[in-house]
């Protein structure tokens, strides 16, 4: 009997897949622990192993393309069966059979969606051209955007083609549409933005109809929409005389309407705009990065100087001598950018903490004098360097034993006192922050310690991160000491209840012994969640790791 395959759940964020890649195509025989596919999630591309045996009769799913966790994705039975009613789940087999007197009495309203269904429901079996969709690099992925495209329509691509540049919420990535023939469509233009999974190209024989394709494809690209919009009416514009403003030397001169609008508003020629769409057309990105040309900036300050020349003469006789400024001739400029998914997933989690958690902070300043005493010594020794983030680590890990609140997670209903210490730390990667977990930290030894965060920093700078790298934090540390800098606080990684912000090493003036001398200062600033810990309990906490690091043959026993 045929069994549906679903999109597995590969992590507890994982919302939707990527099929990178089929190991499997329709017909084959697939044995239970078989490699079906591979599987892009938010962080890694993983193997897909079939829990059934038979044959591989349906793929639901193209390659680069996404779908939803749980969504049908592949059939597998026995050869020749049919798969259909799995599909339908049933209800279009039933209607197919439905009697003609019961269609009749079906109410007005019912046919209409029925039409659409039918419309949705294209055949497009036999067409021999593929779509080509965007591709979900993240489970926070929910658009991308064209970059640059590689080739234009009616070009020839092979399967292993690189057709378009995408930006990602991680990087710019190629797209590879795994499809031979001819470039017969592009949905979106160069800098326009489309959803994932939404057509952006057609790939096929020339001459081949797409349209099938382009009404049966679920999620069309809004960009595309908007086009066949705007060559509406751009067809109307062109079909009657214009009785505005804009001049006859530039009403042949191919621009989207929106593009023809903006330049009347701004008073640009159409003819001094370069397009950069297809055969030159101008778009809406094309009159936002014109820029006047010398000339006529020239022209204004010409005529404004000769008014500011004229005024002046005006009242010469009585001002007396004045004094004359040569023009200066400067132009406003400014750079925008899209904002990137990684950027809008941590601008959403962030300001979800900051907003849901009462936060309070507590900072301290520590005597480092003995650290970098000690941390010498043991660098002497250790097979690994050992660095002074390696060394909060391990004092946080300790002092967590000892204040269980500053080490619990807040559920709503409940607070969960953790007893294992999963400390996270925060790394920088080009495009935002990822926390890769220390797990069990107060068991581990300092050059432990360090060989793991310094194995999770490379992974994260390669994109090599596992969804078990990332996950099941019960603190956080936030470390910019790197950059010298002096103090800081930090928004709390929920659900952890806590964060601690670790400032840089200062040399300052400090008491000994009733005399000033130089010391060397780290001041870290504890951010808390008020609804599980308390002013009280943020301070002896950080008591506790000032003690460990001033005196860190502590950190030993």
């Amino acid at each position: 009997m045929a069994e549906v395959v679903k999109m597995p759940k590969m992590s507890d964020t994982m919302t939707e897949g990527v099929i990178a890649k089929w190991h499997k195509k329709v017909g084959d025989k697939v044995k239970s622990g078989d490699t079906l596919a591979e599987v892009e999630t938010d962080k890694a591309t993983m193997d897909f192993e079939s829990y059934q045996e038979g044959t591989l009769l349906y793929i639901g799913v193209e390659e680069g393309s996404a779908v939803p966790v749980d969504a049908v994705i592949a059939v597998i039975g026995d050869e020749g069966e049919d798969y259909k009613p799995l599909l339908e789940g049933g209800d279009a087999a039933a209607k197919e059979e439905k009697p003609a007197e019961d269609k009749k009495a079906d109410a007005p309203k019912e046919e209409k969606p029925k039409e659409e269904k039918a419309e949705e429901a294209v055949d497009t079996s036999n067409i021999k051209a593929a779509v080509i969709r965007m591709p979900l690099l993240s489970d926070t992925m929910t658009e991308g955007t064209i970059n640059k495209w590689n080739f234009k329509v009616g070009d020839k691509v092979k399967a292993d083609d690189s057709l378009a540049d995408v930006d990602t919420d991680k990087a710019t990535m190629e797209v590879v549409g795994y499809e031979e023939g001819t470039l017969l469509y592009i949905g979106v233009e160069e800098g326009a933005a489309a959803k994932v999974n939404d057509i952006i190209a057609i790939v096929g024989e020339e001459g081949t109809d797409i349209q099938p394709l382009l009404k049966g494809g679920s999620g069309a690209p809004a960009t595309k929409s908007e086009d066949k919009g705007e060559a509406k009416e751009e067809k109307s514009v062109e079909a009657a005389p214009e009785k505005s403003e804009s001049t006859s030397d530039d009403s042949r001169v191919k621009a989207s309407p929106l593009a023809r609008k903006m330049a009347k508003d701004k008073g640009i020629n159409l003819n001094e705009v370069k397009g950069t769409a297809e055969n030159g057309r101008i778009v809406k990105k094309d009159i936002e990065g014109f820029t006047p040309s010398t000339k006529e900036v020239t022209q204004k300050a010409a005529a404004e100087e000769a008014a500011i020349s004229a005024n002046a003469k005006e009242g010469a006789a009585k001002a007396g001598p004045t004094i004359t400024l040569a023009p200066f001739i400067g132009e406003e400029k400014y750079t925008e950018k899209p904002v990137t998914q990684m950027r809008k997933v941590i601008a959403k989690r962030l300001s979800e903490s900051l907003f849901t958690a009462p936060h309070f902070f507590v900072t301290v300043s520590i005597n480092m004098d003995s650290a970098m005493e000690a941390r010498t010594k043991m660098n002497e020794v250790s097979p690994i360097k050992i660095s002074f983030n390696d060394m909060v680590v391990k004092a946080c890990a300790a002092a967590l034993k000892q204040h269980p609140a500053i080490n619990s997670s807040w559920l709503g209903d409940k607070i969960r006192f953790n007893e294992h210490v999963n400390i996270g730390i925060a790394v920088a990667v080009d495009e935002g922050l990822l926390v890769p977990v220390v797990r069990f930290a107060d068991g581990k030894s300092l050059s432990r310690i360090s060989a793991e965060v310094k194995e999770f920093a490379k992974k994260a700078k390669d994109k090599k991160l596992q969804p078990s790298d990332w996950e099941g934090s019960t603190f956080t540390i936030s470390n910019l000491g790197m950059f010298g800098v002096d103090e800081f606080t930090a928004i709390i990684n929920s659900p952890d209840s806590c964060i601690l912000a670790v400032a840089g090493i200062q040399q300052v003036p400090v008491v000994k012994n009733g005399a000033v001398v130089p010391g060397n200062v780290m001041k870290v600033t504890l951010s808390a969640d008020h609804r599980t810990v308390d002013g009280a309990t943020a301070a002896a906490f950080l008591n506790t790791v000032k003690s460990l690091l001033e005196e860190p043959v502590r950190l030993l026993i």
